[in-house]
């Protein structure tokens, strides 16, 4: 599992704690505060270097500070602000926040530490400016052109769409839950499923993601997103595999997890039928093996 920002370093310490096999869990790529051109206010409880940063981030040398805050704490990406955000009703995401200079000093502050960064960008010319600047992928990508996806097939940039989070835009309950951006999710769904299918037949690699909190309000899963995607018109195999093998490639862990191989970590499900003929049995795991530790069994109730 990749984070995507987080409060306080807790994804590095779950990592952590899964390492020392302390907790049954997913191996995490932690990415610590989310660089934007607001830091969060806790950030500077969890880090008072970055102190001066409290009016606001405003030259490349402000980001670079909050990247190399990032990596001192020892995460696995950078996770970088590159247009507007869609689950607040008082933005439009369509609104580029960070310039392309901007976004250049990030990567390649990451860089010197071989991390990679993934943008997020709704809007087209905070997207194009991302993926000039190198980013590994594109969060959301909902109003991506054509001339942004041809250059992100060019650069082997990945796209995660987190579909199913405008679903949660829509729907009562979750994350999201606002009148405000229940309109937007309508207008929104539309033109993602659009902007999907011109990115895979130009042949952008596709990969799943959910971009809520996991916690006791949130109604979406990975398993709802490959759900989706053979919703609207990927098939179940290429919708498997932008959850296993795809995603693995995108995290640079291919070589490590994302198949059922010989010499690849214990890390499976198991299911009560074919996924490629019913993909929604995802949606109800029997068995959950992590690391080749059994995190959860349900394959019986008779004991």
């Amino acid at each position: 599992v990749r984070s995507s920002g987080v409060s306080n370093y807790v994804d590095v310490g779950l990592r952590e704690l899964v390492r020392k096999d302390a907790i049954a869990g997913p191996d995490v790529l932690a990415s610590g505060y989310h660089v934007r051109p607001v830091v969060a206010e806790d950030a500077f409880f969890g880090d008072p270097t970055l102190a001066n940063l409290m009016g606001g981030v405003r030259t490349p040398a402000d980001l670079v500070q909050i990247v190399r805050a990032n990596l001192g704490h020892g995460v696995d990406w950078i996770k970088v602000l590159a247009t507007d955000r869609a689950g607040l009703p008082d933005t439009d995401p369509r609104q580029q926040v960070l310039s392309d200079a901007q976004l250049r000093a990030v990567v390649e502050e990451a860089g010197t530490k071989r991390v990679p960064v993934q943008a997020h960008a709704h809007g087209d010319e905070g997207a194009m400016a991302a993926v000039r600047a190198g980013v590994r992928s594109i969060e959301h990508g909902t109003y991506l052109s054509d001339a942004t996806l041809t250059l992100m097939k060019e650069k082997g940039t990945f796209l995660v769409p987190t579909y199913t989070t405008t679903f949660d835009l829509v729907e009562p309950g979750g994350d999201y839950d606002n009148p405000v951006l229940h309109l937007r999710g309508v207008h929104m769904l539309a033109v993602q499923r659009e902007m999907i299918h011109r990115a895979q037949k130009i042949g952008v690699k596709i990969v799943t993601g959910a971009d809520t909190g996991y916690g006791p309000t949130s109604v979406t899963r990975i398993s709802t997103e490959i759900v989706n995607f053979v919703d609207i018109g990927l098939s179940p195999l290429a919708a498997l595999q932008s959850a296993t093998t795809v995603a693995a490639e995108l995290l640079g862990i291919e070589k490590q997890t994302g198949a059922i191989e010989a010499g690849l970590e214990a890390d499976l499900i198991v299911v009560d039928s074919n996924p490629l003929q019913n993909v929604g049995v995802l949606r109800d795991p029997l068995l959950i093996v992590s690391n080749g530790h059994i995190a959860v069994d349900r394959l019986t109730f008779g004991k």
